[in-house]
This record gives structure tokens, C-alpha cells and sequence, in this order.
């Protein structure tokens, strides 16, 4: 079968591994893929096989607004007639809202828009800042997604979707991210790495409001384990200054971003994951792969479908520091038997399996 996958581009995010990791494994499968950018900004290792298609020129950005979104739509039109010229796919995903508006004013068929975050949780954000931006958010997610079809990454994306977004969709269905579980325990077996001397515990995500560093540092703080704190996120000033005025500067190390994040999964003590809302965190599936225990926040949503059973204790509720930090403090003390049963609902072959299903269907026009 034939899948376009339009994205704006691999510069970094879950969202982005996640496409070439859906990518790469329906190209394993016998399909065949066309990945295409809306711009060329790759900051990830692209794996075999994988070619992207470029809309805009090499090096050559795209303008976020009103004009921009028409031009890179007329792009993406040419780019479809120019170079794919007589092929027709028979699904075309689309990832990211920005991406999503351009594939909609473009008039492509047979898209599936999958929807990778809560997006209750974004506007609850926009309303600390203002009400008026919040409002006109939730009003393009409406007109972006109402009569389309939906993929939700989880049962909690697909459930904010029609409980609080008041999405009415063609089609929604739920498919967890291909997550390539043989591939994570080979990655993580790499040697070459630097790894800081002293035990640690590690924290994969951008420096954004949604994934609370301040939260972090206070559960770390309140965890009074004698560890160090990796960050896996590019550095800045504002960062910087957050890890100092909560008097980390000596127990937090910013390593960046990292192609490869598995050996320092597999060698750190735990991983946490402290955000306020998520669509599927990956990071909690890709840790427990790798044998780390993970503590998280019970936030909107993926953590509560991930640790479930006994795993359950090691939720938190959100924005409670010292929960977070007992939970942290627990799991490395006495670190819980990880069976491989605990990820294998998340396997690559299931996400797959169920796109290659949806592309044999006949979808509603767009």
C-alpha cells in the first residue's frame, strides 16, 4: 500500500520520532512511504530507506501566518503534481496542527489527521496568558478538525477530543505510537557514550510550560536523592537560570538533544516525566523498554494507559512536587520487577497493523 506523511518537519520533538519511526516500519512491512516536509529542517538520523520530499526549497523556512499557511499549501500542491506526478496514495496521515492546516487548505483526499497532544491542555495554558488568545485556539481546532478523520495517539486524546475540544469528527480511532521495542534494546546497548560519574535519574523534553521543570526541580529537590538530574533538552538562558534559582547548579547536567537517548535511559536510576498534559508519552514506554522504573504525573493524557497494575502507584497527581517526589524517591530505593508484558501492548506491529487497516478503507473526503 501507498502512505503520504505530511509533517512540518524532524526538528526534534517525540512527535517527529515518532513519524519516522511509523515510517520506517511501514516501509519494513512492504509499503511503500513517501514522507513529505513542509520545510527542510531535520535534526534527527534518519533511518534506511527513508528520502523526504521537500514543499520548500533547501534551507528555506515557512512563514507560521495567514500568508504563510497559503503559500506552503500551494507548495505542497506542486510538489504533489511536479514530483508525484500519476501516484495515489491510499492514506495520507498528517501530523501537527500547523501541518494539518496546510494539508486541509491544500483539498488533499484520503487524510487522516493524527492529533499527537491534549488539546484541552494547551488552552488551558493560553488562558493564564489570555483569554481572548485561548478562545480563538479552541475555535481553530474546531474549524481545523470538526468532519475529518482522526487519529488520537490515545484513548485520552480521543476522549478530549469529543469531551472538552467538542470535536465532531467523520472517523476517530485510537493508535498508539509504533514504538520499534527490538530496536530501542539495541540502540541502548551503545557504549560510546559519556555518561557522568554518579548515579542519576533523567528527564527527556523540551524546556516548554506544558512539561514543568519547575515542578521537576522541586520534586527533585523533595526526592533528597543524592543523584544527579540529566536534562535532555537543548540549553538556554532561561533554563539556565531556572536550574540556579532552585540551586541545582552543581546536580543538573543539560546534555541536549540527544539522536540517541537509550543508553542514558538504560543507565539512569529512574526516568520522570513532570508535565501538565501530553498526548502519548513516548518516553514512559521507551524507558520501561529499556529496564529504567518510571514516575510520572497523572496528567491528560497517556501516563494512566502506560502504568497500569502495580505501575499505577507511581503516578502523582499534577503539579504536586512533593507526591512526585516521594514516588521518585521510592522507585529508586525499591525498583519494581519490569516484565517485558508491560510494553508489548505498545508494540510497533499493533500501530502499524491498524494503519495498514485504515488505509484498505475507503475514507471520507476531505
Amino acid at each position: 500500500m501507498k502512505f503520504w506523511i505530511v509533517i512540518t518537519n524532524l526538528q526534534g520533538g517525540g512527535a517527529e520520532r515518532s513519524i519516522l519511526n511509523l515510517a520506517s516500519g511501514l516501509i519494513r512491512r512492504g509499503n511503500s512511504v513517501r514522507l513529505i516536509l513542509l520545510e527542510d529542517r531535520i535534526d534527527h538520523a534518519l533511518p534506511p530507506g527513508i528520502e523526504p520530499l521537500f514543499a520548500a526549497k533547501r534551507g528555506q523556512t515557512i512563514s507560521k501566518g495567514w500568508i504563510g499557511k497559503r503559500v506552503a499549501a500551494w507548495r505542497l500542491r506542486r510538489l504533489i503534481v511536479n514530483d508525484l506526478a500519476g501516484e495515489r496514495a491510499d492514506l495520507i496521515i498528517s501530523t501537527l496542527p500547523f501541518a494539518d492546516e496546510v494539508v486541509r487548505i491544500a483539498r488533499l483526499r484520503n487524510v487522516w489527521f493524527r492529533i499527537t497532544n491534549t488539546l484541552s491542555g494547551e488552552i488551558s495554558g493560553l488562558k493564564s496568558i489570555s483569554v481572548k488568545k485561548a478562545k480563538r485556539r479552541l475555535a481553530r481546532y474546531r474549524r481545523l478538525y470538526s468532519g475529518q478523520n482522526l487519529i488520537a495517539v490515545s484513548e485520552g486524546v480521543a476522549e478530549d477530543l469529543r469531551e472538552r475540544i467538542g470535536i465532531r469528527s467523520v472517523k476517530t480511532t485510537t493508535i498508539y505510537n509504533p514504538i520499534d521495542l527490538e530496536e530501542i534494546h539495541r540502540l541502548s546497548r551503545a557504549t560510546d557514550i559519556d555518561f557522568p560519574p554518579a548515579p542519576f535519574i533523567v528527564h527527556a523534553g523540551r524546556f516548554v510550560p506544558q512539561k514543568r521543570h519547575d515542578l521537576l526541580f522541586d520534586a527533585f529537590v523533595a526526592s533528597k536523592l543524592p543523584h544527579q538530574l540529566v536534562l535532555m533538552t537543548k540549553s538556554s538562558q532561561r533554563l539556565r537560570s531556572l536550574i540556579a534559582a532552585k540551586g541545582l547548579t552543581d546536580r543538573v547536567i543539560v546534555v541536549g538533544f540527544v539522536p540517541n537517548p537509550f543508553p542514558w535511559y538504560a543507565r539512569a536510576s529512574a526516568m520522570v516525566l513532570s508535565s501538565d498534559f501530553e498526548g502519548f508519552p513516548n518516553v514512559l514506554v521507551e524507558g520501561l523498554a529499556c529496564g529504567t522504573p518510571v514516575v510520572s504525573t497523572d496528567c491528560l493524557s497517556g501516563p494512566n494507559e502506560i502504568l497500569t497494575g502495580a505501575l499505577r502507584q507511581y503516578l502523582s497527581p499534577c503539579g504536586d512536587a512533593s507526591a512526585l517526589g516521594r514516588n521518585l524517591a521510592s522507585v529508586v530505593e525499591s525498583p519494581p520487577v519490569l516484565g517485558s508484558d508491560i510494553v508489548s501492548r505498545f508494540s510497533q506491529d499493533r500501530s502499524l497493523s491498524a494503519l495498514e487497516a485504515l488505509a484498505k478503507q475507503k475514507s471520507a473526503p476531505t
